[in-house]
């Protein structure tokens, strides 16, 4: 399943919770991709020049009122101190205001409206405004981010975030360069071929598919690839699973992070990289600098010259002809808004906030929430998650291990309410 730190974590970060007696171990940096013969190199100092910049205006919650949205209290600065009911009011008005957030939510976002593509009448985007997360719901958070957003601005803002939600690892030369690829529209639309198919006039049907084992001898292969679209993400193991899983994988979501410890970690059931298909498109969930490194490499077919995934060829994990159009990025925004919004855990008022961040699977799933008009899950955790094993693909039972990168136990409990409440239709053996 989706939720195992060893294949959906930032290493880094995480070896610093082991050290502290947290369950973090075996999580360490693939060793570097070493090849045989040198061609020409990603200079980090050198790279491509973007012209052409556009500014994104900036929009925040309903008057800061996040947390009446997500439930929770906010966060007081360590600083500030109870007030005394005997205070006298003079010495109250010069006490600073305790904010509404603390300055790492970030609940502002850039706003992107964009023209549906279909006018299905029962979409999800239509759906939302009639359940208990309305006030959650933001339907103008751009989730990918291509070249227009590759501008100093943005870059100013978006750089006080840390991880998957911002651009604080990041330089602005090694942003600039990755961004300036995704150029077209392809890498804007999550569906860049749905006009050209015969049913374009339909709801898009998508089914997103996590690495559960509640999905072994399902016998839902089939139903899955009926879909429009079928996502996927990090240790996909599809040959030998069929019956259960289905064949085809329209979208593959991953950071660089994950999807080498998956083929580390799962090589001995048959993961051997990302799918590769004619119809699949690679989704980066960028968490570090070096998924914006992979992607320059990827598209330009160079090396990677510095850095954990340096190498002496270029990669091949997406083909030897792989295009810029293959391509998409989610967008940090969208990121740090299902964090903030969906995914708000009690772990951001704890010393390891900075680590936290959505599973790799769950991004996944809320951006199909978000940009399909009918989602099916299957494979993700339901609260019987106990009897069955962590993946679909394991040769003996796995319990399902916890770790502090992600609340999976908070994750499930939304599953659970976004199928109560009409969102997505989850998989669920009983």
């Amino acid at each position: 399943m989706d939720h195992i730190a060893a294949t959906d974590c930032n290493c880094t970060e995480s070896a610093k919770i082991g050290r502290e007696g947290h369950l973090l171990n075996n999580l360490q940096h693939t060793a570097s991709h070493q090849a045989e013969r040198p061609q020409k190199s990603i200079n980090q100092s050198v790279v491509s020049a973007w012209t052409g910049t556009q500014s994104s205006s900036l929009h925040s919650s309903n008057a800061h009122q996040t947390q009446a949205h997500v439930g929770q209290q906010p966060v007081q600065d360590q600083g500030s101190k109870p007030q005394n009911a005997d205070t006298p009011k003079l010495q109250m008005k010069v006490q600073p205001k305790t904010p509404t957030d603390p300055p790492f939510i970030g609940d502002k976002y850039t706003r992107e409206d964009t023209i549906p593509q279909t006018n299905c009448s029962v979409s999800i985007r239509r759906r939302f405004p009639k359940t208990s997360f309305r006030e959650k719901y933001l339907e103008w958070v751009p989730v990918l981010q291509w070249k227009k957003h590759g501008t100093e601005k943005e870059y100013h803002r978006l750089s006080q975030y840390n991880g998957a939600h911002g651009w604080s690892v990041l330089s602005f030369n090694t942003l600039k360069a990755a961004l300036s690829l995704l150029n077209t529209t392809a890498n804007q639309r999550m569906f860049d071929d749905w006009d050209s198919r015969s049913n374009k006039d339909k709801c898009i049907r998508c089914a997103v598919v996590g690495n559960g084992g509640i999905l072994k001898d399902s016998k839902k292969g089939k139903e899955i690839d009926q879909h429009d679209y079928v996502f996927r993400t990090n240790g996909a193991v599809i040959k030998g699973f069929e019956e259960d899983v289905g064949s085809r994988t329209s979208f593959y979501t991953f950071s660089t992070n994950t999807m080498r410890n998956s083929m580390r970690s799962y090589a001995h059931v048959g993961y051997h990289g990302p799918p590769l298909s004619q119809e699949t498109r690679y989704i980066f969930l960028p968490d570090h600098d070096r998924d914006y490194i992979l992607l320059l490499a990827a598209v330009t077919h160079t090396p990677i010259e510095t850095g954990p995934d340096r190498s002496k060829t270029p990669p091949t994990f997406f083909g030897d002809h792989v295009t810029a159009e293959k391509f998409k990025v989610y967008h940090p925004d969208f990121i740090r808004y299902i964090r903030n919004r969906f995914l708000r855990s009690r772990a951001l008022k704890t010393n390891y906030r900075d680590l936290y961040r959505p599973s790799t699977g769950a991004v996944m799933l809320l951006a199909a929430v978000h940009t399909c008009d009918q989602v099916s899950a299957y494979g993700f955790m339901t609260p019987d998650y106990t009897k069955y094993s962590d993946h679909y693909y394991d040769t003996s039972y796995h319990k399902v291990v916890f770790y502090i990168n992600h609340d999976l136990q908070l994750e499930m409990n939304l599953w659970q309410q976004l199928h109560k409440e009409g969102i997505i239709k989850l998989y669920m053996r009983q």
